[in-house]
């Protein structure tokens, strides 16, 4: 079962795909917001769809994908979660999960243009996966518990500027991961009874170049862990997107280019979709 949305942006429709057939969510929802995800949307749809209620739909083709959620109330996010990703980047791997966040205007769909900031020379790709949030997570008790709180998983690419996040920091990352369509997402939620979210393999090609190729088994910290951690913080709300970090593979290395006008980036997670962006000139 995979959820999306398609449609132009801020017009998009849900829809859920099964077996190479697409059926519209409509009679359910509107909207795979905070609402739907909060009141158990993702089961009503596996019962819709076990009871036959649900129509048929025949998408045009090369009508837009969107992010497999509306704009979430917040954009969480693991650096270096990634042992080889935290030695490129000339740091000490963790002991606790690093978290800075993203503006929710970030999350864009998973094939639209990415527009390289104004000033930006390190503009960069980080294939992640991404946890969507199903249920309102606060102080859980263990982290056994945080697998009822997530809705599904998704394909992700925390687009970076490197100098805007280092030399421009002033000692917080924010800075580097904020600009408008910085956060591509999708093309599908998958539920996680899908998908075991601790063995998917994630790769990313610039220009067809190989870049990332790694896998969710060698993160630092789980996802069913980073869920539970986050709940002593804060609470989490339905359709809030949480990312995991990436691995190794990035321009932040020193071996490949960053990115320019014109590049195409293409990610991919086994079971969750492929995505591509072109990158394009601000202005």
């Amino acid at each position: 079962m995979k959820i999306f949305r398609a449609g132009p942006a801020g017009g998009e429709k849900p829809f859920v795909s099964v077996a190479d057939r697409t059926y519209s969510l409509g009679p359910l929802t509107s909207d795979i917001d905070s609402a739907f995800l909060g009141n158990g949307g993702v089961e009503e749809v596996r019962q819709a769809l076990a009871s036959g209620v649900l129509p048929e739909s025949d998408l045009p083709a090369g009508i837009r994908i969107g992010s497999p959620i509306a704009r979430p109330g917040s954009v969480i996010c693991v650096g270096m979660n990634y042992a080889a990703h935290a030695a490129e980047s000339d740091s000490t791997p963790p002991e606790t999960p690093v978290i800075f966040l993203k503006p929710a205007n970030t999350v864009v769909g998973p094939h639209d243009d990415v527009t390289i900031p104004k000033g930006s020379s390190k503009t960069d790709w980080e294939v992640e996966l991404g946890i969507v949030i199903g249920a309102a997570a606060e102080y859980l008790d263990s982290v056994s518990d945080s697998r009822g709180h997530i809705a599904g998983f998704v394909v992700v690419n925390d687009v970076s500027e490197r100098r805007f996040q280092f030399d421009d920091s002033g000692g917080q990352w924010s800075k580097g991961k904020a600009a408008p369509g910085f956060t591509p997402t999708g093309p599908w939620l998958v539920p996680p009874d899908a998908v075991d979210a601790s063995g998917l393999r994630l790769r990313t090609w610039v220009n067809g170049s190989a870049r990332q190729d790694s896998s969710t088994a060698d993160m630092i910290f789980s996802a069913e862990y980073i869920v539970w951690h986050l709940s002593q913080y804060m609470r989490l709300d339905p359709g809030d997107l949480v990312l995991t970090g990436t691995p190794e593979g990035v321009a932040l290395s020193g071996r490949f280019p960053y990115l320019r006008d014109g590049d195409i980036v293409e990610m991919e997670i086994d079971g969750l979709g492929r995505q591509r962006q072109r990158f394009v000139n601000h202005g």
